[in-house]
């Protein structure tokens, strides 16, 4: 969301821009309401999912499990941290998933108790600037996305799919979760990060080539060597648009 602000409202000059939620293309560069277009097309590359890590040094690690996770997330001192739902896309995706686990474990007030040991004292604008705290014991979990659990080496949590954002099969049951942000209401969706060249990029030929090879099977390897789900054939809105290498690298995006 910051990333798509410095283009839009800063100018901030680049060639290509990939955020973890494919929404955030379309809705700030897109020129719609009148805005100014930066882009027209967009490829999905990989899916992620959110969850909370820790290490052996958290309040309750020797007990927590992928059951019992909010109850202890829950206990007096447990300190929670998580990126700000304002500016990132892990922050309003870590509240969708627990309103979505209120539902699903049918715990009324598990999202409210999580979040009580989260306060905004422990929220900076992206998650992985609490890394250092978690590490050091400042923290004892973050929500964080299993990729960077996994590239981190950090313990984490293996959420159920039908609340982690991970599956585009559950994509109607994610938009029951809705989040009020200072960017309007957020509805859930599945975690699909998605990347664009920018109509002025400086460099666009080289731009282009980057695309290409994220969504070729070299880059969708080291995708899925590093927590990822490569996505494969990777889907693109507006692909028409797009360069004639990743029209045929691609597929159209579901439902479009």
């Amino acid at each position: 969301v910051a990333m798509g602000k410095k283009i839009t409202e800063l100018h901030q000059p680049a060639d290509l821009v990939a955020v973890a939620d494919y929404h955030v293309i379309p809705k700030y560069l897109f020129g719609q309401n009148g805005q100014n277009s930066y882009a027209d097309w967009y490829v999905g590359f990989v899916a992620n999912a959110i969850t909370f890590t820790y290490t052996p040094k958290s309040k309750g690690a020797d007990k927590i499990n992928d059951q019992n996770w909010y109850q202890v997330l829950a206990q007096p001192g447990v300190q929670i941290g998580r990126s700000n739902p304002d500016t990132d896309p892990s922050g309003y995706q870590t509240l969708q998933m627990l309103k979505l686990a209120e539902k699903y474990y049918d715990k009324p007030g598990l999202y409210d108790a999580v979040l009580k040991n989260a306060p905004k004292t422990n929220m900076r604008d992206t998650e992985t600037e609490l890394l250092a705290a978690l590490q050091s014991g400042q923290i004892d979990y973050l929500a964080i996305y299993r990729s960077d659990a996994i590239q981190h080496h950090l313990e984490y949590l293996n959420l159920p799919e039908q609340i982690n954002l991970s599956n585009a099969a559950d994509a109607a049951a994610y938009a029951q979760a809705t989040v009020s942000t200072k960017n309007g209401d957020l509805k859930g969706a599945p975690i699909i990060y998605a990347v664009t060249v920018l109509k002025d990029s400086p460099n666009q030929t080289m731009a282009d080539k980057f695309v290409d090879f994220l969504v070729s099977p070299a880059g969708q390897k080291i995708m899925n060597e590093n927590g990822f789900q490569a996505l494969n054939p990777a889907p693109a809105v507006g692909r028409e648009k797009a360069p004639a290498d990743i029209q045929q690298a691609t597929t159209p995006w579901p439902g479009q």
